[in-house]
């Protein structure tokens, strides 16, 4: 089988390329970094170099693929975030037409349900839309939920203010975590099975813990027992991310997405499927991680 992977050598995409390899399939990685080339081949993969707004590039790097592992990489350095997950969307469902591929697996996002309203989902929500639109292509849409290594970014806040926070953790509503092994184990097992028909979702998680547990487990971690979660408003996770260097565009994003959050908007479909947590990455693990980079 020959397999298309986007995404070029990153946490998911490299073990996913791995295990394909190793399972005896072709493997063609799409990476825009022509020095990623000589680590791809070592894996016993083939490189494609292009970039993925490139339609072109795409439609031919597609051509006898019989399944496509999407994945729209995020990109600090533009000024429309949106445009630019839809451009990138809009290349697959052209190339996947135009190859008459059969089978694709998807990374979207817990909230891609939404439609509007989550930030970045949306562009993956729209991923998932326009491959409805391509009748005889079976599509696994993966939605893991928030990424445990995104708490990464509290660290800030525990070292200069002895705190953490964001604009959600103001309801009872607990986070569903979860890790990028726990996805590319999803993908894996996905692709090398092909036995999904129609367009269907699995959500990945691993566990689901309230922010103020997440502030216990973590500050105890620490050695700083009873750091609290503070609940922030939208303006000041703005104007937060915004002092702290990120493009407007990707602050004004991820505010929308914690609102969603807070809103019950984001996890809502999630909680209503009842999916039970598979991954191997609890919240007590994660924190012996958080310890040494504290």
């Amino acid at each position: 089988m020959k397999y298309i992977i986007t995404g070029s050598l990153g946490h998911i995409s490299q073990p996913l390329v791995t295990a394909l390899v190793k399972a005896g399939h072709e493997a063609h990685v799409i990476t825009s970094n022509p020095s990623r080339v000589s680590a791809i081949e070592a894996l016993g993969a083939k490189a494609q170099v292009g970039s993925l707004e490139d339609s072109a590039f795409i439609t031919e790097s597609f051509k006898g693929a019989d399944a496509v592992y999407l994945m729209i990489p995020p990109n600090f350095g533009v000024t429309d975030w949106r445009a630019f997950q839809d451009k990138i969307s809009d290349n697959y469902v052209s190339a996947i037409r135009a190859n008459n591929i059969k089978y694709v697996v998807t990374l979207s996002s817990i909230g891609a349900h939404m439609g509007l309203g989550a930030g970045p989902v949306d562009g993956l929500a729209y991923l998932e839309q326009q491959l409805k639109t391509l009748p005889t292509v079976a599509v696994k849409n993966l939605r893991p939920s928030y990424f445990f290594y995104n708490l990464f970014s509290l660290i800030p806040l525990i070292k200069n203010m002895n705190i953490m926070g964001s604009n959600f953790g103001t309801t009872d509503e607990k986070l569903v975590l979860t890790t990028t092994e726990d996805i590319a184990a999803a993908a894996t097992e996905e692709l090398l099975a092909l036995n999904f028909t129609g367009k269907t979702v699995r959500y990945i998680s691993s566990d689901e813990r309230h922010p103020n547990e997440i502030a216990a487990v973590l500050s105890a971690a620490i050695g700083k027992p009873g750091i609290p979660w503070v609940p922030f408003s939208d303006e000041q996770s703005l104007g937060g991310m915004l002092q702290a260097g990120l493009p407007e565009t990707i602050a004004v994003g991820y505010t929308t997405m914690g609102k969603a959050i807070r809103d019950g908007e984001m996890q809502k479909d999630y909680w209503e499927n009842k999916p039970t947590p598979t991954g191997t990455l609890t919240l007590e693990a994660f924190a012996k991680q958080v310890r040494c980079s504290v």
